[in-house]
């Protein structure tokens, strides 16, 4: 919590109230969540840390090594596009630098015409995770799960042969509001997705509709890279976003309020800048 570049590291307790770690570690990032006895100890002793009070809430992670993410990995997604279903999972890359907190602006690049979201489970990594062609396995490796919103341009998505440019802008990656750990979330095929801009439910979703689960997702990427502690994985949509609407589409404009939630992990509000 706090200030853009001033957050102090917190939990949540029973009560509600968010309690101060910065005692435990200098941030919420890899090195904590690859180390079982520090968050235990953090488990432990909360409800005895001073309270953490501020107006702002930042990202619940530290900016990751990389984040990872997966295209057209809901059914309900591909048949609103009219697409096929993948044979494998659709990898790409996003910066950690799009990373923002819950209720911080999303800034529209210059021109933008057709700015979409995404409400998406977020999958942060908890401990090295390399060549595992067994999905259970992988499936440990889970540190943690996220609130995500991929906001995505697509007239950039298009206009190269990568995805890159429409994922790379700046406040494209909202994230939070918490980090929940793997043991609170036994199931990460049983989650609720909705999302609403300005009051009207654009995305309803359920992580059962996942063409492939988090843990075939894990085993698949395991492959093709190194998964490090507090690697984030962007796990796709479902349906609902802006560019299957019929003309005109409703993307993104300033002044929008975005209101997503994934079911056990929290609530986000963005606000659209122009």
């Amino acid at each position: 919590m706090g200030g853009p570049g001033a957050e102090r590291p917190g939990v949540l307790d029973a009560a509600g109230l968010v309690r101060d770690v910065s005692g435990f570690a200098h941030d919420i990032d890899g090195d904590l969540l690859a180390d079982p006895e520090r968050l235990a100890a953090i488990e432990a002793g909360r409800e005895a840390l001073p309270e953490l009070s501020a107006r702002r809430f930042g990202p619940p992670i530290a900016p990751p090594g990389k984040v990872v993410g997966i295209g057209l990995n809901y059914r309900c997604h591909a048949a609103a596009a009219g697409a096929e279903l993948p044979a494998e999972p659709i990898v790409f890359l996003k910066p950690s630098s799009g990373i923002t907190g819950p209720n911080d602006e999303i800034v529209l690049p210059p021109g933008s015409a057709h700015t979409d979201w995404e409400v998406e489970l977020g999958v942060v990594i908890g401990t090295r995770l390399r060549a595992c062609p067994d999905p259970a396995e992988a499936l440990r490796s889970v540190g943690g799960y996220v609130a995500a919103n991929d906001v995505t341009e697509r007239a950039h998505l298009q206009s190269g042969p990568t995805w890159v440019r429409g994922k790379c802008h700046d406040t494209f990656s909202p994230l939070g509001p918490w980090l929940v750990t793997a043991d609170e979330i036994p199931d990460p095929q049983a989650l609720r997705l909705d999302l609403r801009v300005n009051g009207t439910h654009r995305q309803r979703g359920r992580t059962a509709d996942m063409v492939f689960s988090v843990a075939e997702l894990l085993s698949h990427l395991s492959g093709l890279m190194t998964l490090h502690p507090g690697d984030l994985v962007l796990t796709g949509t479902p349906a609902g976003v802006a560019a299957s609407h019929p003309e005109p589409r409703p993307y993104l404009r300033p002044r929008d309020v975005v209101d997503l939630e994934v079911q056990h992990l929290g609530r986000q509000r963005t606000t659209v800048r122009g």
